[in-house]
C-alpha cells in the first residue's frame, strides 16, 4: 500500500488542477442567517456529498461537467432540489431554504466521523438533542435533559450529579466532549459521577450521543460510546444583528428559583454569544412517600461566552470561555444512610477557555485544517463530618488540563476522504486533606485523596477514512495512545506508569431508497488513569488503596442495525455485543480501616454486555408528533460467573405531542422494568434497596405558548406522584410538582 500511496497522490493533485469548482452559500431567507451543517449533494456522472461550514459556505474543487442535480438537506427546512448544468467554469450559487415545521429532514452527525455526515448513511448508532433548554421538557439540568434519547439511562448520585449509562456503561468508561475538547481528565473515578451536569443547559446548542464507538475517532474512555456537547454561538449574518433573551424559572416545593440571559451580535466576518445564569435549587421533594429529601439543593452560577472572527475567506478563529461554579452540593444519601452531620461538595469549579484555527485550502489533500488550544481548570471540594465527632475533613483536588490538537481532512479522491490528526493532553493534579478540630480549632495536614503534583500525558495519532462506493458507506480507521503517569508519594516515592494501546474500527451502510442497513466493528479501550492507580481514602462506600501496575481496559464491539426515515417517520434499531476484558475492578483485601471495608483496583475481570434498540418518531399528522423508544442490556461479569455491576433495567420512553399555531401539548411516559439482576458489589451499595430496585412509570405533561416576544412552558411532573429512584442512584426522583419557565426574547 505503501508504494501506492504516491501515485495516488499525485493523481489525485493533477485531477484538481483541470477540475472545475462548484461553491455557494445557503442562508436563511427570513432571518438571513447563513446555515450551517446543510448536506449538499451533486448527483451527475458521479455523486458527491459536502456539508456547509459555521459560514453557510459549500465547496466541491472536483465537481463533474454537465448536467447534475443539486440536493441540500437541513433538519428544520424543507429539501431543496434543482436541475443545474455546468460547462466547463466555476460555479458561485446563493440558495435560500424554506422553514418546515412538519418535515422531517436529515440530521447532521459530527462525533461519529469528525465531520458533519447524515445520521441516515453513517454505520453507528447515534442520537442527536437539540437545544435542550428550548424543548418541551424544559430539563433542570443537563444529565436530566439525556432521559429521553434513546439507549441513554440516567443515574443520580444526588441531586447535584447526573450520570448517563451508555449501554451499560458509565463514569470513565463513557467519554464526554464539548466542542470536541475531553471533558474526562486523569481523576474521573469508575462508577457514576456529577460532572456532566457542570454544563448549564441553556448554554447547549446539540448534544450527540455516539453508542458503541468513539474510541479510534477520541480516544481513551469511549468504551461505552461518547457524549458530545457542542454549545451555542451565533452563524455569520449578511447584515449586522443583535439579539438576546432573559429567562425565569420556578419549581414549587421551593424546589428551584432560576435565571439567565443571553445576548448575540452577528455580522459578515464576526459574531459573539454570552450567556449568564444564576440557580438556586432548594431540596429535592420526592413522591408519595418520601417527601422533602434534606439536604440535597445548591446553588449555581454559569457563564458561557464564545466569540468567532473570519479572518479571511479561509481562515476562522473561535475563542470561548465556560464557567460554572456549584456551591454546597449535598450528598443526601450519605446523610441519611451513612451518620454524617456533613456530606458534600462545598464547592465545585469547571473553567475551559480555548482557541480553535480552522483553515481551508483548495488544494484536495489539504482541504481543511483545525487547530485547537485549550486549559481546562478543575476544582472539587469535598467536606464529612461524621455525627457526634468534633472533625471536619475537607479534602480539595485541583486539575489543570492544557490540549494542543490539530486535524487535516484530505480529499483523496472523488470518493474517499479522511480526518488525520494528533492530540496532546497534560493534567496536572493538586489534591490535600485537612482535618480541622472544631473543639479546639487545631488542623491536621494529610495526604489527599490522589498524591499531590501527579501529572499525566495522554498523547495520540490517529487517522479515519471515508469510503463512498455506490451504495455503500464504509468507515474504517485507527488510533495509536500513549499515556504516562507520574505520581510523587511520600510513602513509596515516585511512580511512573505508560501503558499504551492501538484500537481500530471498520464500518459499513448499505442504503436501498430510504432503507439503511449497518453493521460494525469497534475496538476500545480506557487507558488507567491517576483515579486507578492513586486513590487513597473513603470513595462512596468504601476505603481504596492505591494500584500500580495497571493494564489498558480493552472492549470489543459488534453491532448490526436498520434506518429508515422519509418526510413523515424516522425509525430504526441496533443489537450489539460488547465483549470487554482486562476491567480494573476494585477488589476486598480483607482489612477494615474506619469501619469501611478496603479494595484496591486489579485488571482481574472479563465480561460481556448485549442489548437490544429500538426507536420510532414521526409526525401522525400535520399537529402530532409521537415519538418512542425501547432499551435493554444484559451484563455478565465471566470471572465472577454474577452480573455486571449497576447495569441498567430494561427501560422505555413514549411521548406524543400537539401543536397549534403557537400552542403546543406534550405528554410522555418514562418507564423502567425491575432491577433484580444484582452483582455483589451492587449488594453491598446502600443506595440500591434489598432485592433490587422496583420498577416504575411516571407520567409527565408540558405545555406552552408564544405571545410573539414572550414564551410561556408549564412542566407538570410525574402527575400520579409515583415513589421511585433510578436503578443505582442516591436520591429518589421528583414527585408531582409544577415547574413555571418564561423567556422574553428581543
Amino acid at each position: 500500500m505503501k508504494g501506492y500511496l504516491p501515485i495516488i497522490i499525485l493523481i489525485a493533485s493533477l485531477s484538481s488542477l483541470s477540475a472545475q469548482t462548484i461553491k455557494g452559500k445557503i442562508f436563511d431567507p427570513v432571518t438571513n442567517d447563513y446555515l450551517s451543517g446543510a448536506t449538499v449533494t451533486i448527483t451527475g456522472k458521479i455523486s458527491i456529498t459536502t456539508s456547509t461550514d459555521q459560514s453557510g459556505e459549500f465547496r466541491f474543487n472536483d465537481a463533474p461537467s454537465g448536467r447534475f442535480i443539486l440536493r441540500i438537506n437541513l433538519i428544520g427546512y424543507q429539501s431543496y432540489h434543482k436541475e443545474l448544468e455546468s460547462k466547463g467554469q466555476d460555479m458561485v450559487l446563493e440558495i435560500p431554504l424554506q422553514n418546515s415545521v412538519n418535515q422531517l429532514p436529515e440530521i447532521q452527525i459530527v462525533s461519529a466521523s469528525r465531520r458533519p455526515s447524515s445520521s441516515q448513511t453513517l454505520p453507528y448508532a447515534l442520537s442527536v438533542l437539540n437545544q435542550p433548554s428550548q424543548s418541551a421538557n424544559i430539563p433542570r439540568s443537563t444529565p436530566e435533559a439525556l432521559n429521553i434519547v434513546p439507549g441513554v439511562f440516567v443515574q443520580k448520585t444526588n441531586h447535584g450529579g447526573g450520570s448517563p449509562f451508555i449501554r451499560g456503561l458509565t463514569g470513565n468508561q463513557t467519554l464526554i466532549l464539548i466542542d470536541g475538547i475531553r471533558m474526562n481528565n486523569s481523576t474521573f473515578r469508575y462508577g457514576p459521577n456529577q460532572y456532566l451536569n457542570t454544563i448549564d443547559p441553556s448554554s447547549v446548542l446539540k448534544i450527540e450521543v455516539l453508542k458503541g464507538s468513539g474510541s479510534v475517532q477520541y480516544g481513551s474512555d469511549a468504551l461505552g460510546g461518547v457524549i458530545q456537547v457542542f454549545t451555542k454561538e451565533q452563524s455569520f449574518s449578511k447584515e449586522s444583528q443583535f439579539s438576546g433573551a432573559l429567562s425565569a424559572r420556578y419549581g414549587s416545593g421551593n424546589m428551584e428559583k432560576s435565571g439567565s440571559g443571553e445576548f448575540g451580535f452577528s455580522s459578515p466576518k464576526f459574531n459573539i454569544t454570552g450567556i449568564l445564569s444564576l440557580k438556586n435549587f432548594g431540596d429535592l421533594v420526592g413522591g408519595d412517600t418520601t417527601g422533602r429529601q434534606s439536604p440535597s439543593g445548591y446553588t449555581e452560577g454559569d457563564t458561557h461566552l464564545k466569540a468567532k472572527w473570519k479572518l479571511s475567506e479561509s481562515t476562522e478563529l473561535t475563542i470561548a470561555n465556560q464557567f460554572v461554579q456549584q456551591n454546597s452540593v449535598d450528598v443526601y444519601h450519605k446523610i441519611s444512610l451513612e451518620n454524617f452531620m456533613i456530606n458534600e461538595m462545598g464547592l465545585q469549579t469547571r473553567n475551559l477557555s480555548y482557541l480553535k484555527l480552522k483553515i481551508e485550502n483548495s488544494s484536495p489533500l489539504f482541504e481543511q485544517l483545525n487547530i485547537i488550544v485549550s486549559l481546562n481548570a478543575t476544582q472539587e471540594e469535598r467536606n464529612t463530618q461524621k455525627n457526634a465527632s468534633v472533625i471536619l475533613s475537607r479534602e480539595m483536588d485541583k486539575v489543570w488540563t492544557s490540549n494542543l490538537s490539530s486535524e487535516l481532512f484530505s480529499i483523496l479522491t472523488k470518493n474517499w476522504t479522511a480526518n488525520s490528526g494528533v492530540e496532546f493532553y497534560q493534567d496536572r493534579i493538586r489534591s490535600k486533606r485537612i482535618n480541622m478540630n472544631g473543639k479546639d480549632g487545631s488542623m491536621q495536614k494529610l495526604r489527599g485523596l490522589y498524591p499531590d503534583n501527579s501529572s499525566y500525558i495522554n498523547a495520540s495519532a490517529f487517522t479515519i477514512h471515508h469510503l463512498r462506493l455506490g451504495s455503500f458507506n464504509i468507515e474504517a480507521g485507527g488510533r495509536y495512545n500513549w499515556v504516562k503517569t507520574s505520581l510523587k508519594d511520600n510513602d513509596i516515592g515516585e511512580i511512573n506508569v505508560s501503558p499504551q494501546a492501538f484500537v481500530l474500527n471498520a464500518a459499513v451502510n448499505y442504503t436501498h431508497k430510504r432503507h439503511n442497513f449497518y453493521s460494525s466493528l469497534n475496538s476500545g479501550y480506557r487507558a488507567p488513569n491517576i483515579d486507578d492507580v492513586g486513590s487513597l481514602g473513603i470513595v462512596d462506600f468504601r476505603y481504596e488503596l492505591p494500584s500500580y501496575g495497571l493494564k489498558p481496559e480493552k472492549g470489543y464491539n459488534s453491532e448490526v442495525g436498520y434506518k429508515f426515515m422519509n418526510e413523515r417517520w424516522n425509525l430504526g434499531g441496533a443489537v450489539y455485543y460488547n465483549r470487554l476484558k482486562n476491567l480494573i475492578t476494585r477488589v476486598r483485601t480483607g482489612q477494615e480501616i474506619g469501619g469501611y471495608k478496603v479494595y484496591r483496583k486489579e485488571n482481574t475481570e472479563k465480561a460481556i454486555i448485549k442489548g437490544i434498540e429500538a426507536f420510532i418518531a414521526g409526525n401522525i399528522n400535520k399537529k402530532v408528533f409521537f415519538e418512542s423508544f425501547v432499551s435493554f442490556n444484559h451484563g455478565v461479569n465471566l470471572t465472577k460467573s454474577e452480573p455486571m455491576r449497576r447495569m441498567p433495567p430494561f427501560n422505555g420512553y413514549t411521548s406524543f405531542r400537539y401543536d397549534l399555531n403557537k400552542f403546543y401539548l406534550k405528554g410522555e411516559m418514562l418507564w423502567a422494568d425491575d432491577q433484580q439482576r444484582l452483582a455483589a458489589g451492587d449488594r453491598d451499595d446502600n443506595r440500591i434497596p434489598i432485592g433490587g430496585t422496583p420498577g416504575w412509570q411516571a407520567f409527565n405533561m408540558y405545555c406552552g405558548y408564544n405571545f410573539n416576544l414572550i414564551q410561556l412552558r408549564l412542566s407538570l411532573n410525574n402527575l400520579l406522584n409515583s415513589d421511585y429512584r433510578t436503578h443505582g442512584s442516591g436520591i429518589n426522583s421528583v414527585g408531582r410538582s409544577i415547574f413555571l419557565n418564561m423567556q422574553y426574547n428581543f
